[in-house]
């Protein structure tokens, strides 16, 4: 299905952001490994979180995870340690083409029994379950930090207490996310320099319960709009200031582009205000999954960019880095990409497409970072609207609810 999209003047809404899938699929992994005594309340209701949740209740020896890369990661780690079970992990064609090598290498190193189907360094792969030790681990920390959270969260199983992270570290918010979701589970740690250290003797002990927050990732979809509809006023519910998801940086960035935010509770607030930087230079190599947002939204601001740390976007559900390119390039702006690491924009432009169709690449972050392009562009098409199910459900629902009026268009 295929959405046409024309945006309203102003927005005046609250929004009911969906729980974070990315703090969701820890607890669930964490949870199993230590028993699954603990109530989860808030869980992520998404196709990613959907895909863990049948592969921990499955007793099929062949698990399809679908387009969840965290589940296809921390599934790996899960299943070596299920003794005297053997599972083929399996997913989509493009998962087919993501890279696990580091990951299955590490793990069978340590004493698990992982082996390729297919394409070597590739899912799908065998995993025969067994029990094993680890002292020390080193795993190479420039491709992934779900290969690391999925080594992290096995290892008080395995008896290991310290992690080496060889080479520069991405994405490590996410990797502070998984040692903070450990310690509510009664595992503490040090994280310094290169080396993550679990104290002595750690061991999971699981909570009474544990509520997910909802998705600082989700909130930047409304960042964007407000920045693009200055007089309107958002409050997105569920967010906390001192969240442990590294996406709560959206806030910082996008005051950069004309929106504040003030908190209070679990309530934000966005509201516009004045801007003087010139152009906007950013590392998100901590923050990977905002770049398509706020690269996007650069754009229709007209404000010039230069951005790095995008080194992952290559092997995410698409090309996101090509993907961005070409379809910014629909909408006139000449975006460039530099080194398979960093986009720019020098205020290039070329003539837009009469009738812009966005292709979204089975890719959710795509459409909804695409979506708030209709206030410059109305009647923007946005194609397989459908990909959103993937971390956010309700997103076209919420647009509507605000005003964008929605039409079914055929291709």
């Amino acid at each position: 299905m295929n959405y046409s999209i024309t945006a309203p003047s102003r927005i005046e809404a609250e929004i009911n952001l969906p729980a974070s899938k990315s703090i969701s699929n820890r607890v669930l992994i964490i949870n199993a490994l230590c028993g699954g005594n603990c109530h989860i309340s808030n869980i992520a209701e998404c196709d990613d979180t959907a895909s863990m949740l049948s592969a921990l209740a499955s007793e099929s020896n062949l698990i399809n995870i679908g387009a969840a890369g965290t589940a296809m990661r921390f599934l790996t780690s899960y299943f070596s340690l299920c003794t005297g079970r053997t599972v083929v992990l399996d997913g989509t064609e493009r998962m087919r083409h993501r890279p696990i090598k580091t990951l299955v290498d590490t793990l069978n190193a340590c004493g698990a029994d992982i082996v390729y189907k297919n394409e070597a360094g590739f899912p799908p792969i065998e995993i025969h379950g067994r029990q094993y030790e680890c002292g020390s681990i080193s795993i190479a920390s420039n491709v992934s930090s779900q290969f690391i959270s999925a080594i992290l969260m096995i290892m008080p199983v395995i008896g290991c207490r310290r992690l080496h992270l060889d080479g520069a570290v991405i994405s490590r918010p996410y990797i502070e996310m998984t040692l903070d979701v450990m310690k509510s589970f009664g595992v503490e740690s040090t994280f310094e320099d290169a080396d993550i250290i679990l104290k002595d003797g750690a061991r999971y002990k699981s909570p009474d319960e544990y509520k997910v927050e909802n998705d600082w990732s989700a909130a930047s979809y409304w960042y964007a709009i407000q920045s693009l509809i200055p007089k309107s006023r958002i409050s997105l519910r569920g967010l906390f200031k001192d969240s442990i998801q590294g996406d709560s940086r959206v806030a910082e960035i996008f005051r950069k582009l004309g929106v504040g935010s003030y908190s209070c509770g679990s309530y934000v607030d966005l509201h516009s205000e004045s801007c003087s930087i010139g152009s906007l230079e950013l590392d998100l190599s901590g923050n990977p999954d905002l770049a398509q947002t706020i690269i996007v939204a650069a754009c229709l601001l007209n404000k010039q960019f230069h951005i790095t740390g995008l080194q992952t976007l290559k092997i995410k559900e698409t090309d996101r880095l090509e993907a961005l390119r070409t379809q910014l390039l629909k909408l006139g702006y000449v975006v460039k990409i530099e080194n398979d690491e960093a986009m720019s924009w020098n205020g290039e432009t070329i003539e837009p497409e009469e009738r812009p169709v966005i292709d979204t690449f089975d890719d959710h972050r795509m459409a909804m970072a695409f979506a708030p392009a209709a206030v410059n562009f109305p009647g923007l098409v946005i194609a397989d609207v459908g990909v959103v199910g993937k971390s956010y459900p309700e997103f076209w629902k919420h647009l509507s609810g605000c005003g964008f009026v929605l039409k079914e268009v055929k291709l």
